[in-house]
């Protein structure tokens, strides 16, 4: 039994969990009351009383918060005056494509509607705007003509020896794709020599960091990449479960992974012999009960045994002592489903596709001042201005001011580093990051310290609390960067900078470590940015 699973399953059916609702679950189930108060208290999409009979989530995060604070603000005025309809304005939402993106009774996503519009609809006709589809199919990355020839590459690869898979993916120097950059087959090989049981493969499509939305994109329009990635990894590590760890905004992936799913069950690509004769691998989809921590892959791991999703200390890493114990294999949507483009067309191919001395193909979510926020696959090496133009350029007649190549996480970095290439190294060198590949683009015209606090606020807000240093950190440094944007007094740098350090030293996970590094690295590259001078005690 999946705990979380079961506490959102009675949710669907009672509107929430109130305290008689745990109370009888805790009996029946032998479970602790506490720790069912635990859960409750910790992921967001649990509510202790029901609510109104509408339910409205406005984003207020990164692209959606640029693009129309002002229209989010008056349509949640405007809805306020109405009993039937409970507002709130949430942490992103995965639609920034669509910017600015709000959900409806937890199932709607999409660019904001006018009053009109949204008013019609929760009176029973009209219909809301639909947000963007992304790429036409077949993707670039994908091998397969049509759903028949699905999973070819996994027919060949599964009658070789594991060891020369890994040397494929090896060859590649396909590294991972969603923020770390580990190198794929050398995770492959530690979790297949690990010893112990159970033997796990995991798909981390939990992606929450603001601005990134390319796993939203290849879960609804290839999502048997991802499956045949995973099956490639089940044969590898000889796992005969796998699970899939999807964000609970992702309701459109949602649907088309449990199509895939059945559509493989029925072809036997997954089921008892899904290895080879009587080798065994199927995939459980797991929906996840919110919150931007449980993309860590061992916050994530807690979650699925049914604990508050705060990650561990590691030593030991999920590769040798993961779910349950055992040795576990984690990587994202992106990666498992380049698995698969490699193995389907080999290594060489793979090789073949990048620029220059770069090799592959990357996702990259472009939001925020572009004319055309979407996904774009491009060749590694792209330069950000190259991805700006393939967007339609600048929106609303700006001029580039500043960009986060990679995510919240990300520092910013001025016009004059766009002609840097898409590539770890190369945005590394500059000063920033590839991160999750979600590029945020910031025109000229905006107020940058607003831009910054608003992604430290994001780290606050989402910070699990399990770290005090990350918990009351994030905090007084939000605070301090607020005050001092309202109203100039003393330069805060030194006081931010000795914060961050602590932060840097004590924190868990990498969320305290980055939490305060949107304003400092702001201070830094932009001195001469007006809406940054309050911060450093001079009026702007």
């Amino acid at each position: 039994m999946r705990l979380l699973t079961e506490l959102a399953s009675i949710q669907a059916q009672e509107g929430a969990l109130d305290d008689e609702t745990l109370r009888a679950f805790a009996e029946r189930h032998h479970v602790p009351l506490y720790q069912l108060e635990g859960l409750r208290s910790f992921y967001p999409v649990f509510r202790e009383v029901p609510g109104a009979r509408h339910r409205v989530q406005i984003c207020r995060d990164g692209p959606c918060r640029l693009k129309g604070e002002t229209r989010a603000q008056a349509l949640a005025a405007a809805l306020d005056e109405r009993a039937d309809v409970d507002v709130e304005t949430v942490s992103c939402i995965g639609q920034c494509d669509c910017a600015p993106a709000l959900a409806v009774d937890d199932h709607h996503h999409g660019p904001l509607p006018d009053v009109e519009t949204l008013t019609t609809w929760l009176e029973g006709s009209g219909a809301l705007p639909s947000r963007p589809t992304g790429l036409t199919t077949p993707l670039p990355t994908d091998p397969y003509a049509d759903a028949d020839a699905h999973y070819g590459a996994s027919r060949h690869w599964l009658t070789q020896p594991p060891e020369t898979v890994i040397d494929a993916i090896e060859t590649a120097g396909l590294q991972g794709l969603g923020g770390a950059a580990f190198p794929t087959a050398r995770k492959w090989r530690f979790t297949r020599q690990a010893e112990g049981n159970p033997r796990t493969v995991i798909c981390n499509a939990d992606e929450s960091e603001p601005g990134t939305f390319k796993d939203r994109l290849l879960l609804e329009q290839a999502p048997h990449l991802v499956i045949e990635g995973m099956l490639m990894g089940a044969a590898v590590i000889e796992a005969d479960h796998g699970i899939i760890y999807l964000r609970h905004e992702y309701e459109t992936g949602r649907r088309a992974l449990e199509t895939a799913l059945e559509a493989a069950r029925a072809r036997g690509i997954l089921g008892p012999d899904a290895r080879g004769p009587g080798l065994a691998f199927d995939i459980e989809l797991f929906v996840s009960p919110g919150g931007y921590i449980l993309g860590e892959e061992t916050a994530l791991l807690e979650a699925l045994e049914g604990r508050r999703g705060e990650p561990r200390h590691k030593p030991p890493f999920p590769v040798t002592a993961g779910l349950h114990g055992g040795p576990t294999l984690i990587n994202n949507v992106e990666t498992l489903a380049a698995v698969s483009s490699i193995l389907a067309h080999g290594p060489d191919w793979w090789l073949a596709q990048g620029r220059g001395d770069y090799a592959g193909l990357k996702y990259v979510s472009v939001s925020g001042d572009v004319a055309e926020p979407q996904v774009l696959c491009l060749p590694w090496g792209t330069t950000v201005a190259e991805a700006i133009n393939q967007c339609g350029g600048m929106a609303e007649g700006r001029s580039l001011m500043a960009f986060s190549p990679g995510g919240a996480s990300t520092p910013f970095l001025p016009a004059a580093a766009a002609e840097t290439p898409m590539a770890f190294e190369t945005l590394r060198e500059a000063g920033s990051g590839l991160g999750t590949g979600a590029l945020f683009i910031v025109g000229t015209g905006r107020n940058l310290a607003e831009v910054v606090i608003a992604q430290a606020r994001f780290f606050r807000n989402e910070s699990c609390g399990k770290c005090v240093p990350c918990r009351t950190g994030s905090t007084k440094g939000v605070a301090m960067a607020t005050e001092a944007a309202r109203q100039s007094g003393a330069d805060i740098t030194p006081a931010l900078q000795q914060l961050h350090q602590t932060l840097m030293r004590t924190s868990i996970c990498g969320l305290g470590q980055v939490a305060l590094l949107p304003i400092l690295d702001a201070l830094e590259r932009f001195p001469d940015e007006p809406s940054l001078q309050a911060l450093r005690g001079a009026e702007s």
